[in-house]
């Protein structure tokens, strides 16, 4: 069968280069992978990075199709690959312009090696938070609050103003308290820490929404439409305590029921998001 005599020379294929392979090339494979590695790490805060992860998917389909002679899906792959490409450099130019403009900026060591953040406990972040939208809750003082998981939001956060602290109480309400130059923004929360705050966030457009929903509320649905993050807010009308993941909204939690909503959400293990019972089936509330 041709497939399985493929499979075969492609193995012998393997088994030759790696016997054929010398110091050298390994080290020089592992330069290359640890290039790219770097690259990415740039690229992780911006939608190019969605797009690279993209083009990789791409990359494998194509590659499959071309292995088992799958031809017509192959030529549509190619298509794709060969004009995509050009318009994904168009449409990403400015992502792509800030990537060499840091590179240009850093040292060669700070590029290389890289730097981790400051990460910060999200249990006591979580903690903060409940506390904190539990009094804006009772002096109805608006708050729209942005945990961030898997997906960075480097582009949101540019648009704020950078803090990096440690969560607390006091910081969030202070943060969002009426006469603050902050509070009609968002709160970026990431790894336990606040980001930033005062960040601008995509409105959702959906038609499904309660009329009766302001500005914060749609901006925390459509920031929950493109993104995997987690965002709660606190109505300046009414004082309600919302939840907003994967475009759908639910209102009127109590802070007991939005710490368990937090703490199911964003401290799962391996960071990986699961349904939640304690809310059961999310809709948007009308």
């Amino acid at each position: 069968m041709q497939i399985e005599q493929n499979l075969r020379e492609l193995w012998a294929t393997f088994i030759a280069l790696f016997r054929m392979a010398g110091i050298s090339d390994y080290i020089d494979i592992a330069l290359v992978a640890y290039l790219i590695y770097r690259a990415m790490k740039l690229l992780r805060d911006t939608a190019a990075f969605r797009l690279a992860k993209g083009i990789f998917v791409l990359f494998l389909v194509m590659a499959t199709a071309n292995f088992f002679y799958l031809n017509t899906i192959s030529w549509v792959f190619e298509q794709v690959m060969s004009y995509g490409l050009i318009s994904a450099f168009i449409i990403f130019q400015p992502e792509l312009r800030r990537m060499l403009e840091q590179l240009g900026k850093g040292s060669v060591t700070k590029i290389l090696m890289g730097h981790e953040e400051e990460k910060g406990d999200v249990e006591s972040m979580i903690t903060a938070v409940v506390a904190a939208c539990g009094s804006m809750s009772q002096t109805k003082t608006g708050a729209l609050i942005v945990c961030e998981r898997q997906e960075k939001l480097g582009e949101i956060v540019k648009t704020g103003t950078q803090v990096d602290a440690a969560p607390s109480p006091e910081l969030i309400k202070n943060v969002f308290f009426h006469n603050s130059p902050l509070h009609d923004g968002a709160m970026i929360v990431r790894n336990g820490r606040v980001l930033a705050a005062g960040c601008v966030l995509p409105l959702s457009g959906s038609q499904n929404l309660s009329r009766d929903l302001g500005t914060r509320h749609r901006a925390a649905v459509g920031m929950s439409e493109s993104s995997d993050a987690v965002l709660v807010v606190v109505s300046e009308e009414t004082g309600g305590i919302s939840v907003a993941i994967g475009g759908m909204l639910k209102r009127h939690l109590t802070p007991e029921l939005l710490r368990k909503v937090l703490v199911s959400e964003l401290m799962n293990e391996g960071g990986e998001r699961k349904k939640t019972a304690v809310l059961g089936k999310w809709k948007v509330k009308k």
